[in-house]
């Protein structure tokens, strides 16, 4: 905002006139133009005999005043003089007594976008604010969750972290359970250690490698690093072996590879008392358990403890997991099905690749040693979490199973939102 006098000079095509030439007319415009006992009409007839209409009313309640002035246009030896002025009370006075006038009637000069949290700039307090209005422009919440969401938009941790995990077993491998997939191939150690989120909500779970060889299997949990204040966790309320011999598992028992090695309990791991009306309880813990049957035959098992939620129920829940992209036919049955189907069948529909934003964080998992995982064939190590991208963006897991994907161990997670239990004004 402010004023704007300014004096340009355009040489016209064919023009024979030197650069010396031109700039020596652009001096002498400015000399005769911005001198203290100027005005604009000597100006223009000095520019070259283009004259401004004296009769003309520009005083700041006039119409000529409040539409845009055009610029005065002049031509002479070639050149195409044009003068600019805007802001203040143009009525044909010099340049200085113009601009005593810029600050009772300014004018727009030039504008530029900037983002709307730099006004913020010097604010006491700005960053937590400037950081949640960067959140709601990025993903765009409805407003009606908004608290919600800024809530749960706090760092991420997995338990356990990457510094607590030792580079060899701490305890002798024949003590640990193990699972064998193929008759002459080698063992799968199972970590059964449980592992704690310390009664935060966890979001997400993984299957993970560990040890030096990547030969230990281990359940990680992703929980955020602070409670949201609308949550009160209470303490642990129970864990899905207290609820096994409720759930007939024997009906969920599914092979690996082959139905005489090991094999995995693929039943839902939920908490019973967790109905839609009823206070919501939360997983905070998780472990593995493995089980022997016969012979070579054992069985692993997902476990996980569950705390409860003062004044808090489920809202909605939804299943989610690892999207695994299915196992290649042989070349004789993928000749067979393309003779069948006509080649009509349509592509698989292209999966976007989700965005991190998070420069402290792996997109594509955590680091690995560099030879090649041999487990990695049964095992599916995709982190299964969900976070502020997926809206309504405060979803906290409520139950997992263990699942065969594309003929490798996987995870799938249940996501549940939590809402207020809205308390009965008669005490009812």
């Amino acid at each position: 905002m402010g004023g704007k006098d300014v004096v340009c000079v355009k040489q016209l095509k064919g023009s024979s006139l030197t650069q010396s030439d031109v700039q020596a007319r652009l001096k002498e415009l400015a000399d005769d133009r911005f001198s203290e006992d100027s005005t604009a009409s000597s100006n223009s007839s000095t520019a070259g005999g283009g004259r401004l209409s004296q009769g003309l009313n520009v005083g700041p309640g006039s119409a000529a005043w409040q539409s845009f002035r055009s610029p005065v246009v002049s031509h002479k030896d070639d050149m195409v003089c044009i003068h600019v002025r805007r802001g203040g009370v143009d009525s044909g006075q010099g340049h200085g007594k113009w601009l005593s006038t810029i600050t009772g009637f300014p004018d727009v000069i030039s504008m530029s976008f900037v983002p709307i949290t730099s006004l913020l700039t010097g604010v006491r307090g700005s960053g937590f604010l400037n950081h949640a209005v960067n959140l709601y422009l990025r993903y765009k919440p409805a407003i009606e969750e908004l608290q919600q969401f800024l809530e749960f938009q706090v760092p991420r941790l997995w338990a356990p972290e990457f510094g607590q995990l030792p580079l060899s077993l701490q305890r002798r491998k024949n003590i640990l359970p193990s699972l064998q997939f193929t008759l002459m191939g080698p063992k799968l150690h199972v970590n059964t250690a449980k592992v704690d989120s310390c009664l935060r909500p966890v979001t997400g779970i993984r299957l993970f490698l560990e040890g030096k060889k990547s030969d230990q299997l281990g359940v990680h949990l992703q929980h955020l690093s602070a409670t949201p204040g609308a949550i009160t966790v209470l303490g642990e309320a129970a864990s899905s072996a207290d609820d096994a011999a409720a759930v007939n598992e024997r009906a969920y028992i599914e092979p690996v590879r082959s139905p005489l090695l090991s094999h995995i309990c693929t039943a839902p791991v939920q908490y019973n008392g967790a109905l839609i009306d009823d206070c919501a309880a939360i997983v905070t813990s998780a472990w593995l358990e493995v089980r022997d049957a016969c012979c070579l035959k054992k069985v692993l098992f997902l476990r996980l403890g569950f705390s409860g939620v003062a004044d808090m129920k489920i809202r909605r829940s939804e299943w989610g997991g690892a999207l695994v992209a299915p196992r290649r036919s042989g070349s004789l049955s993928a000749r067979l099905s393309a003779a069948l189907s006509g080649g009509l069948a349509p592509a698989p529909p292209a999966v976007e690749e989700k965005v991190e934003v998070n420069s402290a964080i792996f997109p594509k998992g955590p680091p690995v040693p560099l030879p090649v995982q041999k487990m990695a064939r049964h095992i599916d190590t995709t982190e299964v979490s969900r976070g502020p991208d997926d809206l309504p963006g405060y979803w906290v897991v409520t139950g997992a199973k263990l699942c065969m994907e594309g003929g490798k161990v996987a995870l799938k997670v249940k996501y549940s939102l939590l809402i207020a239990v809205q308390e009965d004004p008669e005490g009812h």
